[in-house]
């Protein structure tokens, strides 16, 4: 292995040879890995950052994502995001492929760095960095754009300034320390964790001069005042918006250290040997850290007195850079600052996207040193295993792929792996209770609740549950546990609200769903519930601003166009009913109550031809639903299409025999007599 000079090269260096063909191959091998991701879909946060994200889907855009704090913190994320959005809409596998290409794009950089460092075998370690298991989580992951997009823009900023630190001879401002002072902000625009990037280009300057200058170091000040301020930012934008607050979140420096120390080596053993990865790992109890952190610690310090006694042999200056490196990186996520995330686990893959490139580079550099060591072998030995290595890692990468198929895989699979993972049965508690399977539903929810035994998010669902098999009052109970627990749940408010309007104590219910949305302004679901309440109780023109706002959050909610629609038809404004009832069927085309609303609103207007057709559809798509059935034989009879119209009012009837409008015209029809024109009811 080539080691550095003591002092920077004066004069260029002849250029590498690009090797086109090897960036075909890297990027094809990638894609190969990772093609099965195309056909998965959205899960678990995946609504919080595009799908339901009022700055990609709603009202706000662009302007909201970079001034507001709406964009939590990687705004030039939600931007790509909402560009992608613009362009496809909300079909998944843009997205997938978007972050795919991320990662490609990320490797091959990482191949040029490491030819910049003068690391053997830089293309193989590079990919060996981009197949390996652990990044599964990030590229299937699309929240997890984050991490391949900042990684890229991480990579281009240290290609930018190991490329300034080899090419000129004396510090100065140029182009390519320009581009790595500019690429270094986006990636702090796409992922705060990106902050140790300073420190990372302080090893890349020692790596390429042991004996560090002053004037170099200096020009690293820019990196570290951005760092700096997005790490303020960070610190204060997990606390007091994204929530890492409470008793979960009060842990001492001790055990922080401990958290920490342990997390090392959790993250390097999953790097050496990647089995049993899982999307949710368990949480360690503050005894087993302690254990397991003073174990770790120890070992640490081990591993630091070893390279330090074996600190003359060229070896130990690469098993210092990736050591240093890895544990640099990790830093910000090793339990040191409150985290959202460790809600759930103190650990997480995608925790490891960048902090991962020490010591896979670092195992490469120590298979190459050994296979000088065992000279003489078959040339041909040292690639096959390295082929071998690669076909390995690839395959257990593309088993991987399988679980992000759905959320439904995901979370089954998490569970298999963490039966303790309350989050993982919360999910798949309210997954069943969308499929209107309350037996799985309680089922999963109640095995949360014994997990999780004062969560209130438990308890909100748990109370969903329980009121989808019309256990009512237990329902009212979960709900109600919940606001003793967090009497600022705006959910918990919403659904307590659906607890009283199932019972038809309206009233209350209005209350509830006023409460919610005070806490939660942009609460669809309780602007949608409210407004059906006011509809309920007479109240229509009370009801459309609710509905008004249900679709100003949410414009790709077809359900909320559709109500809105019949709201505005009750008060006579039936042009804007049938625009936003045309509205909710190109959302949700197979959508029989809008299809059949659309038709009576065309009545209104005179169109009884139009009606008719959105009838027939109607009844089409949905052959049982009784409203199209009876409104397209009254529509039929009134246009003297006696046959059909009676073969249409007979079968409505046999849905509902107490249909008095749709039995007396039957009875006409029987009997010889003209109907009424639909278009005068």
């Amino acid at each position: 292995m080539k080691q550095p000079t003591n002092a920077p090269p004066t004069a260029p260096r002849p250029a590498v040879r690009s090797g086109g063909w090897l960036a075909v191959l890297l990027v094809a091998v990638i894609l190969a890995v990772f093609a099965r991701t195309l056909g998965a879909g959205f899960i678990w946060d995946d609504d919080a950052h595009l799908t339901a994200n009022a700055c990609i889907v709603g009202p706000e855009g662009l302007k909201e994502v970079w001034t507001t704090p709406a964009a939590n913190y990687f705004p030039l994320v939600l931007t790509h995001l909402w560009v992608l959005h613009a362009i496809g809409g909300l079909v998944p596998w843009p997205y997938h492929l978007a972050n795919i290409l991320l990662h490609a794009m990320a490797a091959l950089v990482l191949w040029r760095v490491l030819r910049e460092l003068e690391v053997p075998w830089a293309w193989g370690a590079a990919l060996a960095w981009a197949v390996h298991p652990v990044q599964v989580e990030s590229v299937a992951w699309i929240s997890e754009m984050k991490n391949t997009q900042s990684g890229l823009f991480y990579l281009l900023a240290s290609a930018c300034f190991v490329r300034w630190l080899r090419r000129d001879a004396t510090p100065a401002f140029t182009r390519r320390y320009a581009g790595a002072v500019v690429f270094a902000l986006l990636a702090l625009l796409s992922k705060p964790s990106t902050v140790m990037l300073p420190v990372a280009l302080l090893l890349c300057a020692w790596w390429i001069d042991p004996v560090l200058s002053w004037k170099r170091v200096r020009w690293l000040a820019p990196f570290f005042l951005l760092s700096a301020v997005v790490s303020g930012w960070t610190i204060w934008e997990q606390k007091f918006h994204s929530g890492a607050l409470g008793p979960e979140w009060n842990v001492s420096l001790l055990g922080r250290l401990l958290i920490a120390g342990r997390a090392i080596w959790f993250y390097l053993g999953k790097l050496l040997w990647p089995a049993d990865l899982a999307f949710i790992y368990p949480r360690w109890s503050g005894e087993a850290s302690s254990a397991a952190g003073g174990l770790a610690w120890l070992g640490l310090v081990a591993a630091a007195a070893f390279l330090v006694s074996r600190r003359r042999q060229p070896a130990v200056r690469a098993g210092w850079f990736a050591g240093a490196y890895f544990v640099a990186l990790l830093f910000p996520v090793l339990g040191f600052f409150d985290v959202y995330f460790f809600r759930y686990a103190y650990v997480s893959d995608h925790f490891q996207y960048l902090a991962s490139i020490g010591p896979i580079v670092g195992g490469v550099v120590a298979v190459k040193i050994l296979a000088d060591a065992l000279r003489p072998q078959p040339t041909w030995l040292v690639p096959a295993l390295g082929a071998f290595g690669i076909a390995v890692l690839g395959t257990l990468s593309f088993r991987q792929t399988r679980i992000y198929a759905d959320e439904r895989t995901l979370w089954q699979c998490t569970v298999r792996q963490n039966p303790a993972c309350w989050l993982g049965r919360l999910r798949l508690g309210m997954m069943a209770i969308d499929a209107g399977d309350s037996a799985e539903a309680l089922a999963q929810l109640s095995a949360a609740l014994q997990l999780r035994p004062n969560d209130p998010d438990v308890y909100v669902n748990l109370g969903n549950a329980l009121l989808q098999a019309n256990r009512v009052p237990e329902a009212r109970q979960a709900f109600e546990q919940a606001l003793r627990l967090k009497p600022d749940s705006a959910e918990a408010h919403c659904n307590l609200g659906n607890a009283y309007a199932q019972t038809n104590q309206v009233p209350a219910a209005i209350q509830c769903y006023e409460a919610a949305l005070r806490l939660n302004p942009k609460f669809v679901v309780a602007s949608m519930n409210l407004g059906s309440a006011l509809f309920r109780s007479g109240r229509v023109a009370e009801a459309i601003p609710r509905y008004e706002n249900a679709v100003r959050w949410r414009p790709n909610y077809a359900e909320a166009h559709g109500n809105l629609g019949s709201a505005l038809l009750q008060v006579g404004r039936v042009h804007d009913a049938i625009g936003h009832y045309e509205a909710a069927l190109r959302i949700k085309p197979a959508y029989p109550d809008a299809e059949t609303n659309l038709g009576l609103a065309w009545l209104r207007a005179g169109r009884t031809e139009a009606a008719l057709g959105h009838f027939r559809r109607a009844v089409a798509m949905a052959p049982n639903h009784l409203a199209a059935r009876c409104q397209l034989g009254l529509t039929l009879a009134g246009l003297g299409q006696r046959a059909e119209a009676i073969e249409q009012l007979q079968a409505a009837l046999q849905l509902q025999p107490d249909l008095p409008e749709a039995r007396n015209v039957l009875a006409q029809l029987q009997g010889g007599q003209p109907a009424a024109n639909p278009a005068a009811r």
